[in-house]
């Protein structure tokens, strides 16, 4: 039962792991982290990612234009391009890590250690990654609802409000984090084998004998 758990626990976490993967990859470049609404011209919605900021018009046209200067970025902004980056990257070795310690791949059959280490590093890799992708993703967010409900902006000023990839980058860590918590109990799960007794084990005594009696050939006493 064991076993089975463990690959069942594996196999869904690589899944979930790759699925976070992906999402935090596509809430990366995708310019959906902010939406805002022009009350004034309605044909019109403006998107803002974490690399440019694009106007799709009532007719379907998308204009996009790319941020003119990082350091002109505000620090939220700035920080969260380093850091999805990075969870990228941790996604993709913690993906990697996974994958050679699963029971199903050949690599390190004879090192069922090593294949465990793989796993351990895996997880925790990807746990990192979520980190990394949640972080951002809600420090954007609470920035949103701060400037949405300042009192010192006229109510007459359109406001930013939540994009779709603020969402996805919620899901996107909560898959990493999720998937390399499975692979890494998957680790810790015991093997169903049988144990082997001790090479130094001795049956125990045939019955009717005292303790330390050995049995001797029929003929033993007899000299050739």
């Amino acid at each position: 039962m064991a076993g089975g758990w463990g690959a069942k626990a594996q196999g869904g976490g690589m899944l979930l792991a790759l699925l976070g993967w992906i999402s935090s990859c596509v809430t990366t470049f995708v310019p959906l982290w902010k939406n805002l609404n022009l009350d004034l011209n309605e044909m019109e919605v403006w998107n803002m990612g974490l690399w440019q900021v694009c106007i799709t018009q009532e007719e379907g046209v998308v204009e996009c234009q790319a941020h003119g200067s990082f350091l002109a970025l505000p620090p939220e902004l700035r920080i969260s391009r380093l850091l999805m980056c990075v969870s990228n990257g941790l996604g993709l070795l913690g993906c990697l890590l996974a994958a050679l310690g699963l029971e199903g791949w050949r690599t390190c059959e004879d090192k069922p250690g090593r294949k465990r280490r793989l796993l351990l590093g895996g997880g925790a890799t990807l746990g990192l990654a979520g980190i990394t992708t949640l972080v951002p993703v809600s420090w954007v967010a609470y920035n949103t609802v701060l400037d949405f409900w300042d009192e010192t902006v006229p109510d007459i000023v359109p406001r930013w409000e939540f994009g779709e990839a603020t969402f996805l980058g919620w899901f996107a860590g909560a898959f990493l984090a999720a998937g390399g918590l499975l692979l890494a109990c998957s680790a810790r799960a015991p093997s169903t084998g049988t144990p082997l007794a001790p090479a130094g084990h001795q049956g125990p005594a045939a019955p009717g004998l005292p303790r330390g009696h050995h049995l001797h050939p029929k003929n033993a006493d007899l000299v050739i």
